[in-house]
């Protein structure tokens, strides 16, 4: 009787994360000592993964988006976004990385007033150099993907209502491509019914972009929507229970 030839069992693969804080540390002076805002903190986020982080004011979320975003530099520990570690990088390559692989989701909308919604995202084209016209046919479709079609794209700020202002600033982030898109608190003007909306839209365009997204909130009635939540406590980040 032959023997059947052994099988080896194909190597899993391993997906890189599209953000990873390691052992993060961040403080700030507080008189003649210093704050710690973010403690000995670990976050991995995969492409295509909605995170949300919810605590307490002065809890630490916004230092963890800053911090992601490259635009604090921690104490200790390590930032990587997309596989490249931010803390290795010049001041000049850590602006190139943000305007190429992050995406941010501010607050407040900032759009600018004598600009339409289309033109919002347009304006970045200066920065990144590519042709108008292609262009602006990315920046139609990213506007009609978000809910904002035909002529809701030529209408300025103040033509829109705010979940619809909200809606082109997820577009306007998500203009550049990035593998990370960071939000914060992006349902503070608008009412539960609009915000539910808003967070909809951000688990669906993480799905279809593959973005790797950590939203900051403190609407815990949205936090259902999110693929993992975890809790943000005097600079601790732990698993929600």
């Amino acid at each position: 009787m032959t023997n059947a030839p052994a099988t080896t069992a194909a190597p899993a693969t391993t997906v890189r994360p599209g953000l990873a804080l390691r052992a993060v540390t961040l403080s700030y002076p507080d008189g003649e000592s210093r704050l710690t805002a973010l403690d000995e903190v670990e976050l991995t986020v995969a492409p295509g993964e909605f995170t949300a982080v919810a605590g307490p004011s002065g809890s630490g979320k916004s230092s963890l988006l800053a911090v992601a975003a490259t635009l604090l530099r921690p104490d200790r520990g390590e930032v990587l976004v997309d596989g490249v570690d931010a803390g290795a990088l010049g001041a000049r390559e850590r602006t190139a990385l943000r305007r190429e692989r992050l995406g941010i989701v501010f607050q407040q909308s900032n759009l600018l007033a004598s600009l339409t919604a289309v033109e919002q995202l347009l304006v970045l084209e200066s920065v990144r150099g590519r042709r108008p016209a292609r262009a602006r046919r990315r920046a139609e479709e990213l506007l009609e993907s978000v809910g904002l079609a035909g002529t809701k794209q030529h209408r300025r700020p103040h033509q829109l209502s705010g979940g619809e202002r909200q809606r082109v600033n997820i577009a306007r982030a998500l203009f550049g491509s990035p593998s990370v898109l960071l939000v914060d608190e992006p349902t503070s003007a608008l009412d539960h019914e609009r915000g539910a909306q808003v967070v909809d839209l951000l688990a669906e365009v993480t799905r279809t972009h593959r973005t790797a997204t950590v939203m900051v909130t403190h609407d815990r009635a949205l936090l259902g929507r999110a693929d993992r939540v975890l809790e943000m406590h005097d600079g601790r980040l732990t698993e929600a229970r």
